[in-house]
């Protein structure tokens, strides 16, 4: 973040889905920094509107587009723009295929994907209308891999990583984020993602060490490494920047 000067996004407005957990805080705080009005969605908030250090906090599920309407809408009316929109909001599924609910295929898809469509639909007049908008998206590594897992060698590594579920998800994440800079380039808006490999947190904790010692860089990610990423993608210098799925994964898996 010491590239840019202090403020240098006073002025803009932005929304950040998941804006509680560990990636989406640090993004949250990243932004602030930089100047930007921050509105921080996610369901574990209470459902009202909270000031805290400069961060709007609000209730949002985003599988439910009536509610993301009327958050998008909300951000609107307070605040008159809305010139960045960062989907972190997700949830991680392990274990194997042949064991995977239905219900548990449909909870991933429904917040992983179609969350994040329906996050992105919501935003689009009103960046039209400015003809200049920011979205970047979180997907991850494991839309790119096949899955870190090596089963063939120890089953239990399943057990404990992303299943089937989440990495199609964020693959649709992936593919989407292609779909929507093709066609909402002409109006300014740029669309790209960030795709995180294995990152510290509480979600984390039981990542298998088999599995860590396979990270090229030796350790697990940053939150604050990934915030780093989507702030750039966030900036208004990276206009000549869309369509781009950024690996942030200690060299785990590059393309």
């Amino acid at each position: 973040m010491a590239m840019y000067a202090a403020n240098f996004m006073v002025g803009q407005v932005a929304l950040v889905t998941g804006g509680t957990g560990g990636i989406g805080s640090a993004v949250c705080e990243a932004l602030a920094l930089a100047g930007a009005r921050v509105v921080s969605a996610d369901l574990a908030i209470a459902d009202r509107a909270q000031a805290d250090v400069g961060i709007e906090r609000i209730a949002l599920d985003v599988s439910s587009a009536a509610q993301v309407r009327a958050c998008v809408e909300g951000v609107l009316a307070r605040h008159g723009r809305l010139d960045i929109l960062v989907n972190v909001a997700g949830v991680v599924s392990v274990g194997n295929a042949q064991d995977l609910p239905e219900a548990e295929w449909d909870r991933v898809v429904d917040i992983n994907l179609k969350g994040t469509f329906l996050c992105c639909q919501a935003v689009i007049p009103a960046m039209k209308q400015q003809n200049y908008g920011r979205i970047v998206n979180i997907g991850s590594v494991l839309g790119k891999n096949g899955g870190n897992p090596r089963p063939w060698i120890n089953p239990r590594e399943q057990d404990r990583s992303g299943n089937v579920a989440y990495g199609v998800s964020k693959a649709g994440v992936h593919i989407m984020t292609s779909f929507l800079a093709r066609e909402l380039a002409a109006s300014g808006i740029t669309v790209n993602a960030v795709a995180p490999g294995p990152v510290a947190s509480a979600m984390t904790t039981q990542f298998p060490d088999a599995l860590r010692a396979l990270i090229p860089v030796g350790r697990m990610g940053q939150a604050a490494e990934v915030a780093s990423a989507v702030l750039f993608l966030a900036s208004p210098d990276s206009g000549f920047v869309t369509g781009e799925i950024l690996d942030v994964n200690g060299g785990l898996w590059s393309d």
